[in-house]
């Protein structure tokens, strides 16, 4: 019986010589010298397949920056960066299944149903890193805002897929590019600024009323 892995190296053969999914999986099952009720055991479908697919590898790319000796040095900046950068890499060996997955969806800022399983892990791993930010006090902590950081991080993610499929530049440079300038705006804006300072401002008077005449406001 074909393992999971298996499974999964089959099917991306699969797609990438046909440029479509198999017509059924009993066909499927059939040239793996499986039967269907095993192929199900392990899979419910061939979207199943192919979110399971992006999802290890959204968990491998995390346990590997993980695992580096500099990782507890970052900064929560420099860890979402070490990600996307690690993310693109690993998905060189794949280049070909990724766009072949995602050009079967438009591109929508709408998250393609294949990273249905990848979205939480990611959004998951992002927010552990915000909220050690939002505790070193790297980042601003904003009443309602702040919880929305992880979302700004995954349209990044769409952002830099649907960059790196199109991207024809020699070695990827200009993935690179893209990376560095949409996370380190991002972060820009989750850090504290003077309109930060100007709302602090504001209120502090607000609630000291007689501070405020004194000053002629």
């Amino acid at each position: 019986m074909a393992s999971g892995s298996q499974i999964q190296s089959a099917y991306i053969d699969y797609v990438l010589t046909n440029n479509e999914r198999p017509k059924s999986v009993y066909n499927f099952a059939k040239k793996l010298k499986m039967t269907e009720a095993e192929f199900y055991n392990s899979y419910a479908s061939f979207s199943a397949i192919e979110k399971t697919i992006w999802a290890d590898l959204t968990i491998t790319a995390i346990a590997g920056i993980k695992e580096q000796e500099v990782w507890p040095q970052y900064s929560s900046r420099e860890k979402i960066l070490s990600f996307f950068y690690s993310y693109i890499e690993l998905l060189k060996s794949r280049r070909s299944f990724v766009i072949y997955s995602l050009q079967q969806h438009s591109k929508k800022m709408s998250t393609p149903d294949v990273l249905a399983d990848a979205r939480p892990i990611f959004e998951n791993f992002a927010e552990d890193v915000i909220n050690d930010g939002l505790d070193s006090g790297e980042l601003a902590e904003r009443k309602f805002f702040s919880k929305r950081y992880k979302d700004a991080l995954w349209v990044q993610f769409a952002l830099i897929l649907n960059f790196w499929i199109d991207d024809d530049s020699a070695g990827f440079e200009k993935t690179d590019e893209a990376i560095e300038k949409g996370i380190n705006l991002s972060f820009d804006l989750f850090q504290r600024s003077p309109i930060d300072n100007l709302f602090e401002y504001g209120k502090f008077l607000a609630r000291n009323g007689k501070l405020k005449e004194k000053m002629g406001l």
